[in-house]
């Protein structure tokens, strides 16, 4: 089995407790009778009384925040799925970085050319054979887990060519996916889900849980992990399978 730092999931309240018992003391009205909006705007009005932060703000990427603060300055690093560049290029210039991308959208490719990112197009479903083993200090996977045929083997060739790997996906578990799921019966369209079913590129959604799972059977080491929840970035803790609408790890193989 993988190794996880007991520190990063320590012991934490069971909000869901907290919020039936709100419910009881404040609300006489059967919760079958609301309707999921409702529903949704009570649940989160008690979350952010509970929590006493506001809303991120502004279209930047949390992620690409703690990556950066991640990423030691001028090491290696390997973005998988890249896109046009913009994570890449912050590291390269604010990092040292020596950074290459690896893009399959040759619109994306041309984009990355643009802003001067080493890139190489390719399908991440192949593998990485033209890496040879730790070959990088850091590979990046963000946001593209989930939209890989393959994603055990894009996860296994990230921990054989990196020593060490980050990993952000959207979490499948959170509670308002659960709700939608639940009280509306189709796929949820959210912030951190937001195409509609017959237009999404995630054909591998998973939770926070089912990663876990995943790292343990693969003898993958969990170092560090943080979440965007209720509107807060903050390091992983116990209940976030639950309440964490995305994920950041940063793993480490045995190869």
């Amino acid at each position: 089995m993988g190794h996880q730092d007991k520190n990063l999931r320590g012991p934490a309240p069971d909000r869901l407790t907290e919020i039936l018992r709100l419910w009881a003391s404040r609300y006489s009205q059967p919760i079958e009778n609301l309707s999921m909006d409702k529903l949704v705007r009570l649940i989160e009005k008690f979350l952010s009384e509970g929590s006493g932060k506001s809303k991120r703000g502004g279209g930047k990427r949390w992620d690409h925040e703690v990556i950066e603060r991640l990423i030691t300055p001028g090491t290696r690093v390997l973005d998988l799925g890249c896109g046009g560049g913009e994570l890449l290029e912050k590291l390269i210039l604010h990092r040292g970085a020596r950074g290459q991308g690896i893009e399959i959208d040759p619109q994306k490719v041309y984009e990355c050319v643009n802003r001067g990112v080493s890139v190489f197009q390719a399908d991440l479903d192949d593998g990485l054979n033209g890496w040879p083993d730790k070959s990088f200090d850091f590979v990046i996977l963000e946001e593209t887990l989930q939209t890989v045929h393959q994603p055990v083997k894009v996860l296994a060739e990230m921990s054989r060519v990196g020593k060490k790997g980050i990993v952000s996906f959207p979490n499948f578990a959170h509670w308002r996916v659960r709700l939608g799921l639940a009280l509306g019966g189709k796929m949820p369209v959210l912030d951190s889900l937001p195409y509609p079913w017959f237009e999404t590129p995630n054909i591998h959604l998973c939770s926070l849980d089912d990663f876990l799972e995943w790292a343990g059977q693969s003898n993958v080491k969990i170092i560090e992990g943080h979440v965007l929840a209720e509107g807060e970035v903050r390091p992983l803790r116990e209940d976030d399978n639950l309440f964490a609408e995305e994920v950041l790890l940063v793993v480490q193989g045995n190869h």
